[in-house]
Formats: C-alpha cells, structure tokens, sequence
C-alpha cells in the first residue's frame, strides 16, 4: 500500500511539474502595457546602444519595454546590433584601434562568426551624436545571453516586454542578411527556446518578415515601423495585414493617423522622440507607447 501511495503521489508531482513547464511556455500574449515606455536600443542616449548594460540601464529606469535589433551571423547566432557592418561611429577593433572611414564597409556582421564579432569594442569610443553616452567596454551580445540576463535581472519584478527588430531588407538578401524565412525561424527558435514569446512584439521596415511571422507564427505580436508619406491605409496596403502596432517616426504622427490606427485597434508607437516637449505632444495625440534614446525623460 505504502508503494502504491509513493507511485501515486510521485505520478502526481510528475503531472505538475508538466503543467508547470506547460504554462512557462505558453504562447498566449501577455497583457501589453496602457502606455509602452521604450527605451531605444536600451537608451543610446546614455550607454553603449544594444547591449546587456543598455538593458540593465533601461530596465533601473523603470520603462515597460526594451527594444532592440537583431542582426544574424555567418555561423547561424541571433546577435544583437543595429548596423549592417560594424560602424567607424563607436565600434574599435580587439586590438583597440579605430576603424577608418574607408572601411566602413570592411565587417559585415553577416559575414563573420560570432566568436570573431564579439571581440570587437563596443562602448570606448565617444559617439559624436551622443556626447553624454557613458564610455564602457563591452561588446554586442547573442540575443539568448541578452534575454537570459534580463530574465534573471528582473527576477522576482516585473517581466519585461520585448520590441524587438529584424534588420534586413530585400537588397541585403545574402550579402548583410539571410532571406526573411531563414531570419524569422532563427530568431523565433531563440524567442521560443527562452519561454518569452507572450511578451515579445517583432518589429521592421522590412513587410517581409512581418508577413512571415503573420503566416507561421500568428500568435506573435508584429509592428510595422515605416517612415514615409503614405497615408495609414496605403502602409497597411503594402503590409497586407492589421499589425499589433504601427510605428511611424515621431514627425508623422498627427491626431488623424492615430485615430485611423485607434478605429483598426491598430496600437501606434512612434520613435525617436527625444526631448520632453516632443514626449509630451505625442502624449496629446494619444499614441500608445514613445520610443526614446533618452527613456529618462519618461521619469524624470
């Protein structure tokens, strides 16, 4: 009998732990936040852009969303980084050394292997366009080692929610990215492998791997980032879907665009506004979230 107990109560324990692990990677969104306060590639205003430092900095701040690019390597790995190939901007060679102008075109972030990525500067450089960006060494990171510091950084606090970028486009197709199927399944096999998809929205200027994600991951929330003159309904056109959210530069929002977003239950977050009195207009139109370099203009 008491064998039976055992067998019984062990089978029991079994049954939730798989329930457990059944909840942990569920699919179903997340609630999304009233008001999406997104600190751009964490807050280049401040720290070295796309980076674990960037995401801690973003994350002490107090913001809802950490919103990031993802580029792919040669060797297969989701990294996090906004350029094509590596800039002259604020990236110095493993030696320390700065990369000239004339090779700005020399590291193509698609053509190397991460181990070799990763040994290149990312932080000690000044960036000219962001004087008060605090100079650290670091570098740029897998977007699984990313997500797994944020998980335990914010054990115990509120979960974060994820924007997410995939750079590509259709001319770099095999030069500076893989085609759209391939770099949606890499970086979903990441999302997923980590339990965050409730808490993830994929964005890019790129319609393809939106359609993509629209077709083979439907329960992924997607967002359209466009910077043009069409009107909503020619973008939506073009996209051939409603996204979750509609992401314009903060130059073309005006009360009219967020309304015809608002009656498609389209949500609408622009970027990069990066003063208080921008912050506040958009505020007035009623946008659903603001990207910023400087997310310490959302607290302060």
């Amino acid at each position: 009998m008491k064998n039976v107990i055992c067998v019984a109560a062990a089978a029991l324990l079994s049954l939730s732990a798989c329930k457990t692990m059944k909840n942990s990677n569920s699919t179903a969104n997340a609630k999304f936040p009233a008001f999406s306060t997104e600190g751009h590639r964490g807050g280049r205003g401040i720290v070295p852009e796309n980076t674990i430092i960037a995401m801690r900095y973003a994350i002490d701040l107090g913001i809802t969303t950490l919103e990031m690019d993802t580029h792919i390597t040669k060797d297969g790995k989701v990294v996090v980084t906004h350029d094509d190939y590596l800039s002259p901007a604020f990236m110095l060679t493993p030696e320390g050394k700065e990369i000239p102008k004339s090779d700005a075109k020399k590291y193509p972030v698609y053509q190397m292997d991460y181990s070799t990525l990763k040994q290149f500067d990312l932080g000690s450089k000044p960036h000219l366009l962001f004087p008060e960006q605090k100079k650290i060494k670091t570098y740029i990171p897998l977007l699984a080692d990313l997500i797994d510091d944020v998980q335990q950084y914010t054990k115990g606090k509120k979960q974060m929610f994820y924007n997410i970028e995939t750079k590509c486009s259709a001319k770099g197709d095999g030069i500076v990215n893989p085609g759209p199927e391939e770099f949606v399944k890499l970086l979903m096999d990441v999302i997923t492998e980590k339990g965050i998809t409730p808490y993830v929205v994929i964005q890019s200027f790129d319609k393809r791997t939106l359609q993509v994600l629209h077709k083979k991951y439907p329960n992924v929330r997607t967002s359209y980032l466009v910077d043009n003159k069409k009107t909503v309904a020619q973008n939506l056109e073009d996209l051939g879907f409603n996204p979750f959210i509609l992401s314009p530069a903060f130059k073309m929002v005006t009360a009219d665009l967020v309304k015809q977003c608002h009656e498609r239950k389209i949500k609408v977050i622009p970027w990069t506004a990066n003063t208080k009195e921008d912050i506040a207009n958009l505020k007035q139109l009623n946008v659903d979230g603001i990207i910023s370099d400087y997310p310490g203009l959302f607290v302060n």
